[in-house]
């Protein structure tokens, strides 16, 4: 069985698939390591750039916080809505911009910061990678400030390799965990369920949500579904992880879907068949990892809503759910789904 981590998606007639109303995910272009000659292993060497409304971005903070990383690695984020048709620079680009105001909180958003990783206070993302002739846009990016070069904006990669070099890397957790163990029998496990959560659930939301053929939505929602139950039925034993009883990659990588799945992606992907409240186990679990020291501090429902609903037709930001309570306050209240029970 395949060890290989970044599950990126078969490019073969991406541009028909598109045409034809398919969701086809790109390739990431810079696939340098820590560790590599160029790119030693050093604290306060290395900067993160992320959306905090982006889940690819939110596999990395929840690595660099959870690894005892934010004190060594350096990080800016972007604002959740990227630039508008009328930017100078052109639509759809991540930008740092502390000073816009979210229409949601009618307030500027305060995890928001300006470019600091390159020393020349860059409005977007897109000019980072400018600098090295690169046309690509996307975040996350990793980046080696003594070198003054794109490290790897591949978010797999990325998570593994601060994983593998925490320590190095000028980790202060005392009881980090092991991301990637060293047994290999635990390690083909988190490869499959890695392979399945991706395709599924980390790629397959976007495959349903941004599909405009309904077939190929119908495709990816029942994929979708059949995962969590099988993932539900997965931790039904009594297990407080995916594979047993320690967090590990395959966790973290299937937090940041799950984590927007109520408030976000129930509405905004069409994923309506359920809540993962409706899910006992998979409810225990995500209010388990939630409430892991720097998992909260790590993500944003105020910058998943502004920038998801803030991208649609009329841009207007749903208010709730609010019952049984808001989110993420619900994450809190593992007990909340002790009475629900998904039809068999």
């Amino acid at each position: 069985m395949s060890t290989d981590i970044s599950t990126q998606e078969d490019q073969t007639d991406a541009k028909n698939r598109r045409a034809r109303g398919e969701f086809v995910r790109g390739v990431s272009g810079f696939r340098h390591a820590i560790g590599d000659r160029d790119f030693p292993a050093e604290p306060g060497r290395y900067h993160l750039y992320v959306a905090l409304n982006c889940p690819w971005c939110h596999r990395v903070t929840l690595a660099r916080s959870v690894l005892g990383l934010s004190g060594s690695i350096t990080m800016d984020v972007a604002f959740p809505n990227r630039t508008g048709a009328q930017d100078r620079a052109g639509a759809n680009l991540w930008e740092f911009a502390p000073d816009r105001i979210a229409s949601l909180t009618e307030a500027r958003l305060p995890e928001c910061t300006t470019e600091t990783g390159t020393g020349h206070g860059l409005r977007l993302a897109k000019e980072i990678y400018q600098r090295e002739g690169s046309d690509e846009q996307s975040v996350p990016i990793l980046y080696d400030k003594i070198a003054g070069r794109i490290v790897n904006n591949e978010s797999a990669e990325i998570l593994r390799m601060l994983d593998t070099h925490a320590e190095a890397l000028g980790s202060t957790a005392p009881h980090r965990p092991q991301l990637v163990p060293t047994d290999e029998t635990a390690r083909e496990k988190i490869a499959a369920l890695n392979d399945r959560i991706y395709t599924t659930i980390n790629n397959g939301a976007y495959k349903a949500g941004f599909s405009s053929d309904q077939k190929l939505y119908a495709k990816a929602f029942e994929a979708y579904f059949e995962t969590l139950k099988a993932l539900e039925g997965l931790l039904s034993d009594g297990r407080l992880y995916l594979t047993g009883d320690s967090f590990t990659e395959a966790d973290l990588r299937l937090f940041p879907t799950l984590y927007r799945h109520d408030p976000v992606y129930h509405t905004r992907m069409k994923l309506n068949g359920a809540r993962i409240l409706d899910y006992p186990n998979l409810w225990r679990w995500l209010c388990r990892v939630y409430m892991m020291d720097g998992v909260a501090e790590a993500g944003s429902l105020v910058h998943c809503r502004q920038g998801y609903f803030g991208r649609s037709w009329n841009g207007v930001v749903p208010l709730g759910p609010f019952a049984p309570m808001t989110y993420p306050e619900a994450y809190r209240h593992p007990e909340l789904a002790s009475g629900t029970r998904l039809p068999a």
